[in-house]
């Protein structure tokens, strides 16, 4: 997969995906890149006011306890908000222009993409 991050910086990875279009969910584990060792979850919930779109983070990437967490949480953590900021603006239109709880398999299906 890959992301631009504002002004134009491109970000890639490399995910295993799991749908769960039952529970509305779609799950990532990122396996390559320097997210490596992020797991993500998707939840897509269709409400009477629209549809509520969230993402969950759960990051631990293997690098050395002096600056692993430091540069998880301030250097990449800050490209990660940025990102997940622009993925839940963009599931959450396509699940509002689907228009019902029936198409919401289809919309999990289009961000496979």
């Amino acid at each position: 997969m890959a992301a631009t991050r504002d002004g134009g910086f491109l970000v890639k990875w490399t995910s295993i995906q799991e749908l769960d279009p039952g529970r509305n969910r779609i799950r990532f584990r990122h396996v390559r890149g320097v997210t490596r060792g992020m797991d993500v979850e998707w939840i897509i919930e269709p409400g009477p006011n629209g549809t509520d779109v969230r993402i969950v983070h759960d990051f631990n990437p293997p690098w050395p306890p002096l600056i692993g967490p430091f540069v998880a949480r301030y250097i990449v953590g800050d490209f990660i908000h940025n990102i997940a900021g622009k993925t839940l603006r963009r599931v959450k239109s396509l699940a509002e222009a689907e228009d019902s709880q029936a198409r919401t398999d289809e919309v999990i299906a289009k961000t496979r993409a």
